[in-house]
């Protein structure tokens, strides 16, 4: 019989916007993890004009988001007909270049190009117009509204039975770090009561 106070789940779930800086890192400090660990990370669109729509923010920041619709709609035409593995690595690749190379204004002259590096369908870029994708990303950032609240953004962890916003660290942690900060968020989410633990951010992404 396995005792279940020393059972772990194999399976993570991150829910992300390829735009996000800060999911971005937690989703570089959880791929090492789970390569590390043995776990199994699922990916899973949370775009934030899903999670800002109809909601009061500045002009500017509302401006960015409505440009965001394209990149959004072909990552979830990707994760429709992509393997895991290649829905990952075009993350990794278009992530890459939206984040450390800074290349994030390009939109989807960097998805177009990152689908040809990685030899994937190019045609995928012609969903950025198919609005019928976005029932899908509406979907999953419910899911993930419906484990944390909708007063949180990205990125958002499910392990076991527990989620969590966050965590929102700069920069990514690697190796021992990365694997103490995971044994650390293992047990907080394990406790069905643990609310919060925030302080004032005082250090923007530190992508290098």
């Amino acid at each position: 019989m396995t005792d279940s106070a020393s059972f772990q789940p194999h399976d993570v779930d991150l829910f992300f916007d390829p735009h996000c800086p800060w999911a971005w890192m937690t989703s570089r400090w959880l791929t090492e993890v789970a390569e590390a660990r043995g776990l199994n990370l699922h990916l899973h669109l949370m775009p934030l004009v899903i999670v800002n729509e109809g909601k009061d923010v500045p002009a500017d920041y509302r401006a960015g988001l409505d440009r965001q619709w394209g990149v959004v709609r072909v990552f979830q035409a990707a994760k429709e007909r992509l393997t895991a593995e290649q829905f990952a690595a075009l993350y990794t690749a278009v992530g890459t270049k939206f984040h450390p190379e800074d290349r994030k204004s390009e939109e989807l002259a960097v998805v177009t190009e990152a689908l040809a590096e990685l030899d994937l369908p190019a045609d995928l870029v012609e969903a950025a117009e198919d609005s019928s994708l976005d029932e899908a990303f509406r979907a999953t950032t419910a899911t993930a509204q419906k484990l944390v609240g909708d007063d949180v953004g990205v990125p958002v962890i499910k392990y076991g039975d527990g989620a969590f916003f966050g965590p929102v660290v700069t920069p990514a942690p690697t190796g021992e770090d990365a694997l103490r900060l995971w044994d650390g968020f293992a047990l907080v989410v394990s406790v069905p009561g643990l609310y919060e633990l925030k302080r004032t951010r005082t250090s923007g992404p530190i992508l290098a």
